[in-house]
């Protein structure tokens, strides 16, 4: 396919920018620098020697904000889907083959709470896109702190930021199909104790029929430092969740009518009539201790937990399934004397963490939606801990790291969750190396190895039988990248080539009743380029009809490829396209600054055609997605702050599907999006 893409946006600026590079001297300060915290240390970026994307949180306002997968999908190298409303699916360079729903082969955290539990999964739908206020990305395998995982890491602030005033923060949104979604927070600081408590609510009659959602979610998070350099914090949340599940669609089925819900069949119902659903109610929360012991010498310590209750009427049966987890994470980090300055900086990081999920499991007949006789029950622990280390050097113009994890994995099952399968110990390294060829400019190489055992729902899949055949996956990562800034940080481009080869990938498979099970695929090569940038073509400033104008530009090639892969049948993919991975992403956005706090945000996303079948035998094609919006906050004098705003998706009413079922017995591969559609919100800080 040719792709030609010129951003709607990019021409209305070629045709409204004459005075832009002299407004650029008119400006109201120099823009902030780029920081990264995930390292246990604040960081330049230009300075960080792997591979990093930050979502701010300018970035998420800039989005519609009842979902993340807006601000997410604007990060090279990352997809997020959402088949129907809650459905996330989310991969970070790589392929969905391993999440028919849900989130597997990512470690996610919020500070030092993991929300990815022993078993590998990661139930990220739980929580309320407001209570995010910013997102660190990194991307490829990097199990040096985080442990086992081959995709990557995303760490997510859900504690508000430090504040000495009290405040409430009110969001109200609305749009097609049914959608709302409110939230309440307040905070209030006294002295050296902070408070939290957040509220969210969302509903959504969905696009297609049986797509409805609700979710009502409550956190709290709390930070005490009782005295200076000691502080223990609290993140709690509760969140319940129910979405209907409309089912994949045959081509011609989604072009005669793209909003039905998969049909019954002589042999198998349809999911209307079997009410086919998730029911989702979690607890989740931490304690997390901070002990500045002295300048060079800081521990942390934090224990957490969670109770899921889940239930799943699918087609063929219903699921439930009752999940506990339980674990602790600690480290020691040692620094160079702060009080004598030297051209050699370091840091010495070292730690482990421990996890332990519990998950019975029952499955049911399901009758027109409700439990009919026991058809399977068993019990699985997923048992996982790791110790690692990190050391961290600055000499000169030189940033070293070299880290590891060495990572255990093992998990009990059957009636009585005895029977034990224990995978062998694996060390995962990583070595980095940045130089600083300029205060501006950077060059960066990375070596690291990921491995990612099978998670307790391919061990044990919607076919109801325990696969103890199923391998982890493992492989090295090999990367190069290249950070540019200009000096007052109006223009910035990151750029990096990574080649993976992975070892043993788990790939989707399913029976001919659509039941679902995972087998090994053999090899995997993984090729791309991440490329984004952004320049102020207008830096901030007071005056004129135009106050600032920003482009960004994000970049995907992502050459993925089978290595010696043959299927049970004896048919060979070798060299065909990964499965579920488009070769082409580009995304390109213009933000547009006007008098009276009035913005213009626009984004054109190109995706290229995706394979939905090992064979490569069926694609679904590539389009182009266009939305805006526009904001205005009212120049009160209060302490009140108000900000509207409305905008439209999908401007040009394209057909596309936003997460296909792959490899769907049948050819039951689509699950079609809405059309044009519209939003429009109010958000007070009183």
């Amino acid at each position: 396919m040719r792709m030609s893409v010129l951003p709607a946006g990019i021409l209305l600026t070629m045709l409204s920018f004459s005075p832009g590079l002299k407004a650029q001297q008119d400006t109201l300060q120099q823009l902030p620098e780029v920081v990264v915290q995930s390292y246990y240390s604040k960081a330049s970026l230009q300075r960080v020697p792997t591979a990093v994307s930050i979502l701010s949180p300018a970035d998420m306002q800039l989005q519609q904000g009842a979902s993340l997968l807006p601000a997410i999908n604007t990060v090279p190298g990352i997809r997020m889907e959402e088949r129907s409303p809650g459905s996330y699916r989310l991969s970070i360079r790589g392929s969905l083959l391993r999440s028919p729903f849900g989130i597997r082969n990512i470690k996610i955290y919020a500070d030092d709470i993991p929300l990815t539990d022993a078993g590998g999964n990661t139930y990220l739908n739980l929580i309320d896109a407001d209570a995010i206020s910013r997102a660190e990305i990194l991307k490829g395998p990097d199990g040096s702190l985080f442990g086992a995982n081959s995709g990557g890491v995303v760490r997510l602030d859900l504690f508000p930021p430090p504040a000495d005033t009290h405040h409430l923060q009110v969001n109200l949104q609305g749009g097609s199909y049914g959608l709302f979604h409110g939230s309440a927070a307040w905070q209030q600081q006294w002295k050296n104790y902070q408070v939290q408590v957040f509220q969210g609510y969302q509903r959504a009659d969905g696009y297609r029929e049986n797509t409805a959602m609700k979710r009502s979610y409550t956190q709290t998070a709390q930070r005490w430092e009782y005295k200076p350099g000691y502080a223990l914090k609290l993140l709690a949340f509760y969140s319940d969740l129910s979405y209907l599940t409309p089912g994949g669609l045959t081509l011609a089925q989604s072009e005669a009518n793209p909003r039905a819900a998969r049909p019954g069949t002589p042999a198998t119902p349809g999911a209307v009539a079997q009410k086919a659903g998730i029911y989702n109610r979690t607890f989740q929360g931490g304690l997390v201790h901070e002990a500045q012991f002295t300048p060079r010498l800081q521990h942390v310590l934090s224990v957490f937990g969670a109770n899921t209750h889940f239930e799943n009427p699918f087609i063929t049966n219903y699921e439930a399934r009752d999940e506990n987890t339980a674990g602790f994470r600690t480290y020691l980090q040692w620094t160079n004397d702060p009080q004598r300055p030297s051209p050699f900086q370091w840091k010495w990081l070292n730690g482990a963490e421990w996890q332990q999920t519990t998950t019975d499991v029952i499955n049911y007949g399901n009758k027109q939606g409700k439990r009919d006789t026991v058809m399977a029950a068993d019990k699985l622990k997923a048992d996982q801990y790791f110790f690692f280390t990190r050391f961290q050097a600055n000499v000169n113009a030189f940033t070293f790291e070299a880290a590891a994890s060495l990572n255990y994995y093992g998990y009990r099952y059957n009636s009585n969750g005895h029977t034990k399968i224990n995978f062998t110990p694996q060390l995962m390294p990583r070595f980095s190396l940045s130089y600083l060829f300029t205060p501006q400019v950077t060059g960066r190489i990375t070596v690291s190895r990921g491995y990612s055992p099978p998670a307790t729902a391919e061990v044990r899949a919607s076919d109801n039988v325990i696969n103890t055949a199923l391998q982890p996956e493992t492989g090295w990562n090999y990367e190069a990248g290249v950070r540019a800034a200009s000096r007052n940080h109006t223009a910035t481009i990151d750029a990096a080539f990574f080649y993976y080869k992975m070892q043993n990938a788990i790939v989707l498979r399913q029976h001919d009743n659509g039941e679902e099970f995972f087998t090994n695929a053999g090899g995997v090569q993984q090729k791309g380029i991440e490329v984004q940038g952004m320049w102020w073509l207008m830096k901030p400033r007071n005056s004129g009809v135009l106050r600032g104008i920003r482009w960004q530009e994000g970049y995907t090639l992502s050459d993925f490829r089978f290595n010696h892969y043959v299927s049970a049948d004896g048919k060979d993919y070798s060299g065909n396209a990964l499965t579920g991975v488009p070769q082409h992403v580009l995304v390109s956005s213009l933000l547009w600054q006007f008098p009276a706090a009035v913005s213009l945000y626009a984004q054109h996303t190109f995706t290229s055609s995706i394979p939905l079948n090992d064979a490569n035998s069926v694609y679904a094609g590539g389009y182009h997605l266009l939305q805006a919006n526009v904001s205005w906050k009212l120049p009160l004098r209060s302490r009140c702050n108000i900000r509207l705003r409305a905008g439209a998706d999908n401007l040009l009413n394209v057909n596309y599907s936003l997460g296909n079922d792959l490899n769907a017995f049948g050819g039951r591969y689509y699950n079609p999006a809405p059309g044009r559609n519209y939003f429009g919100g109010i958000s007070m800080q009183l």
